[in-house]
């Protein structure tokens, strides 16, 4: 408030000026009492160094306020773009678990399940941090699914349920690792595969 007063001119050397405690002006400016006038600024080089002060002050808070400003354009552009890089790692991944699944259904191999489940994943995760968070999450909802179906359609008891869900999960976890899927490929299976 005093600092916008001496800049809009209101107070300056000779003015007259109050004392007032509660006011921000008068710790700005030393005042010399003198009898029978009102307080006036000791000089106007003090005058000068406080509005240089003020001035320095306030450039350095605009600086400030520039740098967190820059600062902080800087993150939310660089989440922004992780954000974007993981999300498009997570389409690919989950693109390569689809072509897996549908490999595995063309090729209807006996005992090329689990060869497919490590493909699907280690193809994924070979796209990124993305790519293993969408195998991971598609693997799981997949035998999650199955745990309900099978038993209902292909008559597995739950005990079969679990080996084979256990079975499956190891060649996820395997191909989601970088580990070889072709530890899974059966003998037989064509080439194409």
């Amino acid at each position: 408030m005093a600092a916008s007063r001496l800049l809009e001119g209101g107070l300056h050397p000779g003015a007259p000026h109050s004392s007032s405690p509660d006011d921000p002006a008068s710790a700005l400016l030393p005042l010399q009492q003198t009898p029978g006038r009102s307080e006036l600024p000791i000089s106007s080089s003090l005058h000068n160094q406080g509005n240089d002060l003020w001035m320095r002050t306030a450039t350095a808070v605009r600086t400030m306020k520039l740098f967190t400003g820059l600062i902080l354009c800087s993150l939310v552009l660089g989440v922004h773009s992780q954000w974007l890089s993981f999300l498009g790692e997570a389409y690919e991944g989950a693109k390569d678990m689809w072509r897996a699944y549908s490999d595995m259904r063309e090729a209807n191999f006996k005992g090329a399940d689990k060869y497919f489940h490590a493909r699907g994943n280690y193809d994924a995760a070979q796209r990124g941090p993305g790519g293993v968070w969408a195998a991971e999450v598609i693997s799981n909802g997949r035998e999650a699914l199955q745990g309900i179906t099978d038993p209902l359609f292909k008559g597995m008891t739950r005990d079969q349920v679990r080996e084979d869900t256990k079975a499956d999960q190891f060649a996820n976890e395997w191909g989601r690792s970088g580990k070889d899927p072709n530890h899974f490929r059966p003998p037989g299976l064509p080439d194409k595969y």
